[in-house]
């Protein structure tokens, strides 16, 4: 547990949430050997042991292909790799991206069945990258998540734009905004809400 507990390099409320990840996950573990493999494939299901994405950024080129969390942690070096290509490609500045909205992108991905890449329009964007964008364009709130870490802007190629959409807003988790004429969803890990 020491080994996974250094490799959080988070707050202490995601410690919390990663500790309690973690003791279900043991749980989950004796369940198998309490009650035979049905309910422990059951309990693997809803908690798996790595979450992978896949991610394309429109503006950049660049790609990648991770895991970034695996046995009850999340990976430092991944969370690492995830913020530079969603870093902020106006300025080349780089954020720290909250894993709960990596949670939400791969929730969604299982959710849409995906085997292809989140395309990303937006992910961390520099408080003068946003408001550059506010003045010029009418979407752009002036206290966007983005200038934390908690929001992204994703299409996937193949995929009707309201279906993302729309499996998005079932999750019931975070901000789902619907741009069909800039051919985006935005997910953000604030209160449930769409427009």
């Amino acid at each position: 547990m020491n080994r996974q507990i250094e490799s959080l390099d988070i707050d202490e409320g995601g410690f919390v949430a990663s500790r309690r990840r973690f003791l279900t996950t043991m749980a989950c573990g004796s369940l198998l050997t309490l009650s035979g493999t049905g309910i422990a494939n059951a309990a693997a299901r809803h908690f798996p042991s790595h979450k992978s994405l896949s991610l394309q950024h429109v503006h950049t080129g660049d790609k990648l292909k991770l895991t970034y969390f695996e046995q009850g942690g999340y990976l430092k070096d991944a969370l690492h790799e995830i913020s530079y290509l969603l870093r902020d490609y106006h300025t080349d500045d780089v954020h720290p991206i909250d894993p709960a909205l990596l949670d939400q992108l791969y929730d969604l991905k299982l959710a849409l069945g995906l085997n292809k890449p989140f395309h990303i329009f937006s992910g961390y964007r520099s408080p003068r990258t946003n408001a550059k964008l506010s003045r010029r364009l009418r979407g752009v709130a002036k206290h966007s998540l983005h200038m934390q870490g908690r929001a992204i802007d994703i299409h996937v190629d193949g995929l009707d734009l309201r279906r993302v959409r729309n499996a998005a807003l079932a999750m019931r988790r975070g901000g789902v905004g619907y741009y069909p004429r800039a051919n985006f969803v935005h997910l953000d890990t604030g209160d449930f809400r769409y427009w």
